[in-house]
């Protein structure tokens, strides 16, 4: 009996020859639909009476949509006139450090946002970057995905499974990923996790915990913690900072108009302004970060907009990349940005004070997250504060 829904499929579409066909390439399509049998006795109907439907967009449809996700909403669904580009084309992932990686952490049961988000440059970073093949001689990143594998939110554009109770937190998982880490030598780590709504701090102690374990283990170590917004608490939030962090991460996604289109309704620009500019305020010194999709309708003078609010915070880093969409029950790809279009972001970015702009069709928010300006810039940050404490 089938239990995952069209969104998750269990398994993918087969493909069957038809004896009615005489060509071997004709082929017959059959997809799965899952129904509660036992509502549809008491109905006496089909809960899917028009199956062909169920992957038609709005534009398409001249029937109101179905609220997201239940299946196509008003923003979702393939647009057919708008065509994935060359330059989003990347080889997959292999190589002796992408293999070794992959084999460590599938012993550890460490679960990895570059997997469950389904990220592009995942053979690039976990390659020490110049490409996925493994000719990269640089510093290997991966991002370890704390609080499991289940997100509380339902956010538009993110591959990550959701759940309104997802299971526990593993009590264990600060003292074993610090374990882990310390055992790998890297200089940088990147931690993330799902958003988790149903936890009194929304998971900032579990964060902390980690934090905390790993500088006790390797106290040189430079950690980054890409965070949810915490439902807005400024509390958590200082916990995090406090905890011996060094660079504090959270993402407005887009641009103010389309933030109810994009994210969650429990997300919110001003809420994830006042994350980031207490992230500041709680620790001197701290270097903040966001990042931004492009693809999703913005206009250039709502990206500057953004850009503008993110350093009126004394946001550091931004990260710039082309939203690229799931499956057709995410948000519709509204354009594809060219390269060009992104050297220009890079350079406004810089231009307007940011420290540091990674900008690019394939880049994401941790993308190369601990190359070696990051690392100077965090050290020069930290040499900065240690004398500031010396001097009084």
């Amino acid at each position: 009996m089938l239990s995952k829904s069209l969104s998750n499929p269990l398994i993918s579409p087969l493909p069957i020859h038809s004896k009615k066909h005489k060509s071997p390439n004709q082929v017959l399509i059959v997809r799965s639909h899952v129904t509660d049998s036992s509502k549809k006795a008491e109905s006496g109907s089909d809960a899917n009476p028009n199956p062909s439907k169920l992957f038609e967009s709005a534009a398409m449809s001249t029937s109101k949509s179905r609220a997201y996700p239940g299946g196509m909403g008003p923003h979702t669904g393939r647009d057919a006139n708008v065509k994935k580009p060359e330059w989003l084309r990347q080889r997959a992932p292999q190589g002796e450090k992408f293999a070794k990686l992959q084999e460590s952490l599938s012993k550890l049961k460490l679960n990895t946002v570059c997997v469950e988000a389904q990220c592009p440059n995942i053979g690039e970073c976990w390659n020490g970057g110049g490409g996925a093949g493994g000719e990269g001689d640089g510093i290997a990143t991966a991002t370890i995905m704390l609080l499991g594998d289940t997100c509380t939110r339902g956010c538009r554009f993110c591959a990550v499974k959701t759940s309104r109770n997802p299971p526990p937190p593993d009590p264990m998982e600060p003292e074993n990923t610090a374990q882990a880490i310390a055992s790998w030598g890297v200089d940088y780590i990147v931690l993330t996790s799902v958003d988790r709504d149903d936890l009194p701090d929304g998971g900032s102690g579990h964060f902390a915990r980690t934090v905390e374990a790993m500088k006790k283990l390797k106290p040189e170590i430079l950690v980054e913690c890409l965070t949810s917004d915490f439902r807005g608490d400024l509390d958590a939030v200082s916990s995090l900072v406090n905890s011996g962090l060094d660079v504090f991460a959270h993402n407005i996604e887009t641009v103010k108009r389309l933030q109810r289109i994009v994210r969650d309704p429990r997300a919110g620009y001003e809420q994830s302004l006042s994350v980031l500019k207490h992230a500041k305020v709680a620790e001197e010194g701290m270097i903040t970060k966001s990042s931004i999709m492009l693809g999703l309708g913005e206009s250039d003078e709502e990206v500057k907009e953004s850009m503008s609010d993110l350093r009126a915070i004394g946001v550091d880093i931004l990260t710039l990349g082309q939203y690229l969409q799931p499956t057709p029950l995410h948000l519709t790809v509204k354009e594809y940005v060219t390269p060009e279009k992104f050297a220009f972001w890079k350079s406004y970015g810089e231009s307007i004070g940011f420290k540091y702009v990674a900008s690019g069709p394939l880049v994401r928010s941790s993308y190369r997250a601990g190359e070696l300006f990051v690392q100077n810039l965090v050290k020069g940050s930290k040499s900065e504060q240690e004398s500031k404490s010396s001097e009084s």
